[in-house]
C-alpha cells in the first residue's frame, strides 16, 4: 500500500490572505498552512497530518472555493 501526500482542503470560500507554511516546511497536525479571509474574518486552514509541505497550490490574493485543494502534505 502506498501513501502519497495528503491534500489540504479549503473549508470555506474566500481569498488567500497569507501563506503560513511553504514547500519544505515541517508541520504538525493542526498547524496552519494558509489563512483565508472570508467575511472580514481570517480563518486558518490546518495541516491534516504531521509531515512536510510538498506543494502549495495557491497564491496570496487568490480566491478559493470550499473544498479546493490548497496544498499537499507528505
Amino acid at each position: 500500500m502506498t501513501h502519497g501526500p495528503k491534500p489540504v482542503l479549503a473549508h470555506i470560500s474566500g481569498t488567500v490572505f497569507r501563506i503560513d507554511a511553504g514547500p519544505g516546511a515541517h508541520v504538525k497536525e493542526g498547524d496552519p498552512i494558509i489563512t483565508i479571509e472570508s467575511m472580514k474574518m481570517e480563518m486558518p486552514v490546518d495541516s491534516p497530518n504531521t509531515g512536510v509541505v510538498a506543494e502549495v497550490r495557491v497564491e496570496t490574493g487568490q480566491f478559493v472555493n470550499e473544498g479546493d485543494i490548497v496544498a499537499l502534505v507528505e
